[in-house]
């Protein structure tokens, strides 16, 4: 549970920052270099490099040194982490506002109309 946690963790720090987000969107449409991931940036090559370690370390992002030149692929089982955690909590109020719906639905009083003008007496 710790381990899954510490993971969690990592991976919502990754995504808190938009530069981050911004080269996570970037990969999801195809491996880059990162010298064209650090193009629409507004950072120096240094930094790039330094949120993309992030990236790694959160899972999201899987680089590979080739020659001269350092490319950058998203992870795809990555988000699944995040997207558990997620659908976890989402299920978890879904069942809460069912319990409430079924709760309001017994106790609301119930009020007859009158036949021919359906309005309440």
């Amino acid at each position: 549970m710790l381990n899954y946690q510490t993971s969690l963790d990592l991976m919502f720090q990754a995504l808190a920052d938009p530069s981050r987000r911004g080269m996570v969107e970037r990969l999801s449409r195809g491996p880059a270099s990162v010298s064209e991931l650090a193009r629409p940036l507004a950072m120096s090559l240094p930094a790039v490099v330094q949120h993309l370690q992030v990236l790694e370390a959160s899972g999201l992002v899987r680089t590979e040194k080739v020659g001269r030149v350092r490319t950058c692929r998203i992870e795809p089982g990555g988000l699944q982490l995040a997207e558990r955690w997620i659908n976890e909590r989402r299920t978890t109020w879904e069942r809460r506002l069912d319990c409430l719906g079924d709760y309001l639905a017994e106790t609301a009083p119930t009020t007859s109309k009158d036949p021919e003008t359906g309005e309440t007496p």
